[in-house]
């Protein structure tokens, strides 16, 4: 026979209203109480009917969560903070890999929607800006992460990628280089990096090495980053630095260098920006500029929540501050670099 929440309340031998505020983590109860009813509910493998909640206009207590790229470990390691932190709140999270393909964005959108999700955390490179507006307009609860649409009201958690390009180029500066090239595929984030980057060189009266170009029509992050490096090493003016716009980036670029021949970083230094577990393993080690990804994945989950909940009227920007990570991928620039 069917489990209801009638036998659940029994069971825990308190009111419908309570095993209900439990299954929706609302009201004011102790955590005992509250312990108590989701033991019963596991001992009776009771689960709510969300999809008959969301018909009656109550939450569904899920979150649809849209991912450009799960291979590379900066959004991967979002999503599980951003998942950790769900679960805490009691939410829970779905995730969807859209590629950086507007189609399946649009697709996952559609089918989140039928299912009734409470609201949308929408990643970078999430560039369909009309879909965005389609979704503040219908009034669902929205959250931007790890970029901004500033043409939108709209909430949203972001680093400050154009102080991140800043602090990549100064580091590089301060070592001495002033031939310095950049890896950056031609999405926002990037962009903004690159803009913060440039901004930097200006200042010191540099300019970014002529070979650069954006990377276009590869997806994946180490032959794109391989595919600009060999394009910077055939070139004239080869650079002494190069500088990538994620960690899976600067690996093609270490990768693609030693074929060449070349010693990291005694002939190339090499710096990411994300600061994931691959930057650790990578050899040498990765300097890199580090996003807080757990603080910024709590910090959207919180502001999802208390949209939800009716807590926010005003829309909200958050911006974190990077912070740079130096390892073993440069060093100051020695006298047969400069000579050569």
């Amino acid at each position: 026979m069917k489990v209801t929440i009638y036998d659940v309340a029994k069971a825990a031998n308190v009111s419908i209203a309570t095993v209900s505020k439990v299954i929706n983590n609302t009201g004011n109860i102790s955590d005992k109480t509250r312990q108590k009813v989701k033991r019963i509910m596991k001992e009776l493998d009771y689960y709510p009917n969300m999809l008959a909640s969301a018909l009656m206009g109550k939450q569904t207590k899920t979150i649809g969560l849209l991912i450009p790229d799960l291979v590379n470990p900066f959004f991967s390691e979002l999503a599980r903070r951003i998942e950790d932190r769900g679960h805490e709140l009691g939410y829970n999270i779905v995730i969807c890999n859209t590629d950086y393909d507007s189609a399946k964005e649009n697709k996952y959108l559609l089918l989140l929607k039928q299912k009734r999700v409470d609201g949308f955390i929408l990643a970078s490179g999430f560039e369909d800006l009309k879909k965005v507006e389609e979704l503040i307009k219908e009034e669902i609860p929205v959250v931007i992460v790890a970029r901004d649409f500033p043409m939108f009201s709209v909430n949203a958690v972001a680093i400050d990628d154009f102080m991140g390009g800043y602090v990549a180029a100064n580091h590089l500066i301060e070592l001495g280089h002033q031939n310095m090239g950049v890896v950056a595929r031609d999405l926002w984030s990037n962009r903004e990096r690159l803009r913060g980057f440039h901004y930097a060189l200006e200042s010191h009266g540099l300019q970014i090495n002529k070979n650069f170009d954006f990377i276009k029509d590869i997806n994946d992050h180490i032959k794109a980053g391989r595919h600009m490096t060999e394009k910077y090493l055939t070139g004239d003016n080869r650079p002494t630095a190069i500088f990538a716009c994620n960690d899976l980036l600067a690996a093609g670029v270490i990768q693609m260098a030693k074929e060449w021949g070349l010693q990291i970083p005694e002939d190339l230094s090499v710096i990411g920006f994300d600061n994931t577990s691959i930057a650790t393993v990578i050899d040498p080690p990765l300097t890199t500029v580090a996003q807080p990804i757990e603080s910024m994945g709590r910090e959207v989950m919180d502001l999802m929540v208390s949209i939800i909940n009716g807590e926010k009227e005003e829309k909200s920007r958050v911006t974190l501050l990077p912070s740079l990570v130096t390892r073993k991928s440069t060093q100051a620039l020695n006298v047969a670099c400069k000579t050569n």
